[in-house]
């Protein structure tokens, strides 16, 4: 319900998600952390172009829909309604 002549102006910062490099924060966070353990602790060098590549993956989704991940993580934690 709005009230004629009464308008509100909403900056674009409060409805749209922060991103990292072009994902989501969490997503980059997780990735980058588990890149960063099995690259550096490990010295398992060539996973490195991988996860790059789930970064790259990662801002595909993210550019034709913000919410993707959010979407993808409500839909794992939903249990299944009919069974199998």
């Amino acid at each position: 319900m709005s009230t004629p002549g009464y308008r509100i102006r909403l900056h674009n910062s409060l409805t749209t998600p922060i991103m990292l490099g072009g994902v989501p924060r969490q997503f980059a966070i997780l990735n980058w952390t588990i890149c960063a353990a099995l690259v550096l602790g490990m010295r398992a060098i060539y996973l490195f172009p991988l996860f790059i590549m789930f970064h790259v993956g990662a801002v595909f989704f993210a550019r034709k829909d913000p919410y993707f991940f959010e979407v993808i993580l409500r839909h794992l934690r939903q249990k299944r309604f009919y069974r199998v």
